[in-house]
């Protein structure tokens, strides 16, 4: 990719705080963490940022946008029900679920109405014509798994899986910073330290996450899985997760 090419001025679109999928409404589970004192400097949050990349969500979140992003790129809809399925099983907590499910939708509608293109499109549409395999009502809106959402966009308007992936990886870590920024409190300049700081461990799993696949997903991030589950009776709350 060059540096102006549009899929990559498209990707900087879609992964923007502006564009409306509400990530700044949730936290992954820090809220509660920084209430219990699990994270209460710059320190901690950038040791819990690097245990959700390397045993945690982003880690699963690599692997789940990998698996996505092949199959769109070779028009597999059946594969990507599996990874919906799997995406929405490995979810730890009700708000973790809600979490991605919430923004993967949003992301999902906002996309199609702006980027509309007939292959990314014609793919949404075969997954959500399988709804019967997912239990629920079916007049709710289609639980899209928000790294799915995003691989299928990304794949359809021939952003290439590295930079895909590295940039999504990069919007997760500046979510939770953005959290832990307005929630510990830290101050903006501690925020922009811990991003840059992250750079290393984002690029590692976005090498790395690509000689995976669905067999390698799991988690041993327990506090932050625990957290995500206090946080659902958390009396005093900023974030919906």
């Amino acid at each position: 990719m060059t540096i102006a090419s549009p899929a990559l001025l498209k990707l900087l679109v879609w992964l923007s705080p502006a564009f409306p999928v509400g990530g700044y409404t949730y936290s992954h589970g820090l809220e509660w963490a920084i209430e219990d004192g699990s994270v209460a400097s710059a320190a901690d949050l950038a040791a819990w940022i690097a245990d959700i990349l390397a045993h945690g969500g982003g880690r699963n979140d690599a692997i789940l946008f990998t698996c996505a992003h092949r199959a769109a790129t070779a028009g597999d809809a059946g594969r990507l029900v599996d990874v919906v399925e799997t995406a929405l099983a490995f979810q730890p907590s009700r708000e973790r679920l809600l979490e991605t499910t919430a923004q993967g939708t949003a992301f999902v509608r906002a996309i199609r109405d702006t980027y509309p293109l007939a292959g990314s499109d014609r793919l949404y549409d075969a997954v959500e014509a399988a709804r019967d395999r997912f239990a629920g009502d079916a007049r709710l809106a289609f639980p899209w798994p928000y790294p799915v959402a995003v691989a299928i966009a990304a794949a359809g308007h021939g952003v290439p899986l590295a930079p895909a992936l590295a940039a999504f990886l990069q919007a997760f870590v500046a979510n939770i910073v953005s959290a832990g920024v307005r929630a510990v409190p830290l101050g903006q300049t501690d925020g922009l330290r811990l991003v840059a700081g992250a750079v290393d461990r984002i690029a590692a799993l976005a090498e790395l996450a690509p000689g995976l696949d669905l067999d390698h997903l799991g988690g041993a991030t327990l506090r932050a899985d625990i957290a995500s589950m206090r946080h659902e009776t958390q009396y005093t709350r900023l974030f919906r997760s």
